[in-house]
């Protein structure tokens, strides 16, 4: 009898493929755009060696260099959110020390983009 089962069998019930693919594609999207934004940031930040605090604030004030800066801290936090999500699932084996580990990643990154969004609007539109 066990020569009619196939491989579909074996696996039902352990586990749900619904999310894994989306993960998976949205880690893949905010790492190329971490690259891009990477490389803006890198410029940016070399144009202001050397400036004073005047001349940083003007240039993160400036309406382009705002946008491109909450777009890579947004991206950032949540790129750091899913990398840390996928080590804690592989190495976090208790599953409520699971729970709690995760809910504090995904509050410390969110937390995290808020602060750093306000702090960018902050300057860029005065105090």
């Amino acid at each position: 009898m066990s020569r009619f089962r196939t491989p579909l069998k074996g696996v039902r019930g352990l586990g749900s493929a619904k999310t894994g693919t989306a993960h998976f594609v949205n880690q893949r999207l905010t790492a190329t755009a971490l690259v891009l934004l990477g490389i803006w940031f890198l410029v940016f930040v070399l144009n202001l060696i050397g400036a004073d605090y005047v001349a940083a604030t003007e240039a993160v004030s400036r309406p382009w260099n705002a946008v491109l800066l909450v777009g890579f801290l947004i991206t950032m936090f949540w790129h750091a959110q899913l990398g840390l999500q996928v080590v804690l699932e592989d190495y976090v084996h208790h599953s409520l020390l699971a729970l709690v580990v995760q809910t504090a990643v995904r509050f410390i990154a969110v937390l995290g983009a808020i602060i750093s969004v306000f702090a960018v609007a902050r300057i860029a539109l005065g105090n």
